[in-house]
């Protein structure tokens, strides 16, 4: 099918330029660099680094995903020919790159990203567990509507913004779990149960695609198939990837946080005065003011 569709002057590898991708990935490197490197040596105590390596790890991390998602050839092939390539697209940008980013992103960042007006008080709203929680989910399960993803596959435009404001919903549910505000995080085990009812959530929209009859996607139906993937069996191996895919790396991540509770509840029952289990910078200063670093 492919040599056949190759004959008819289809070619799905064509290299197709993505600057407004370029511009993102670039814009978003330089700002954190610049912020690392200018802003938070100002703004932390001293001796402190503005970034630690493990979040300068987390942030190359999540630029390389993004831009491996957003990019040639995986956006293009998401777009036009298989729908399975771009429910893997939605997977990542939802489901890894947004905690994989609010990993990477300090405290101090983020607070002086958010501000202390509007967009703080919106952000403390929404990232609350049960609108963020409710809004995500129901986006989740929009972004999969016949109307949605003909119109993003058709019109680039709203393609991208489709993802923007789905990239947005999903930075605001990962916030109670992994965000870098301690006062919006809830308890670990209040996370495990906030994951787990949300990967419930996509085994909706997951058993539609993999036991519909026909082409759910008008978008999709086309008449030359990459691989020779049919459009039924495409939209099953979506649905399949929304379903066991998705739900599995919640459900990793749930074991992982499991395991780190139930490793720091027996260290506490140990040791009579435990730390903090969210270490701030205010609690930083302190400590540096108790125990000054000794002079040379």
């Amino acid at each position: 099918m492919t040599v056949l569709a190759a004959a008819q002057g289809v070619d799905y590898w064509r290299w197709v330029p993505h600057p407004e991708v370029w511009v993102l990935i670039g814009g978003l490197t330089a700002l954190y660099v610049y912020a690392a490197r200018v802003i938070g040596p100002k703004v932390v105590p001293a001796g402190t680094p503005a970034v630690t390596r493990a979040q300068a790890r987390w942030f190359a991390f999540g630029i390389i995903l993004l831009w491996v998602a957003a990019d040639w050839p995986v956006h293009d092939i998401g777009e036009q020919y298989l729908y399975l390539v771009h429910m893997s697209q939605h997977l990542v940008i939802t489901l890894v790159v947004p905690p994989v980013m609010l990993l990477a992103t300090p405290e101090w960042l983020a607070r002086l990203v958010v501000g202390n007006g509007r967009v703080e008080r919106i952000v403390h709203r929404m990232a609350r567990p049960v609108p963020a929680a409710l809004t995500f989910n129901v986006l989740i399960v929009l972004s999969h509507w016949q109307l949605v993803v003909n119109s993003a596959s058709a019109n680039g435009l709203f393609h991208y913004a489709a993802h923007t404001v789905l990239v947005t919903a999903a930075l605001l549910f990962w916030i109670p779990v992994c965000g870098p505000f301690p006062e919006l995080r809830i308890s670990p085990p209040a996370q495990m149960i906030y994951l787990f009812v949300t990967s419930i959530v996509p085994t909706v929209p997951g058993a539609w695609l993999t036991f519909a009859d026909g082409a759910v996607y008008s978008a999709y139906d086309i008449p030359n198939r990459l691989w020779g993937i049919s459009v039924t069996s495409d939209q099953q191996v979506a649905g399949l990837l929304m379903k066991l895919v998705g739900g599995t790396y919640l459900w990793v991540i749930i074991t992982v946080i499991f395991f780190r509770w139930a490793a720091r509840e027996h260290a506490d029952g140990q040791d009579p005065t435990p730390a903090s289990p969210v270490l701030t910078w205010d609690q930083v200063a302190q400590e540096l003011e108790e125990h000054p670093a000794p002079t040379p």
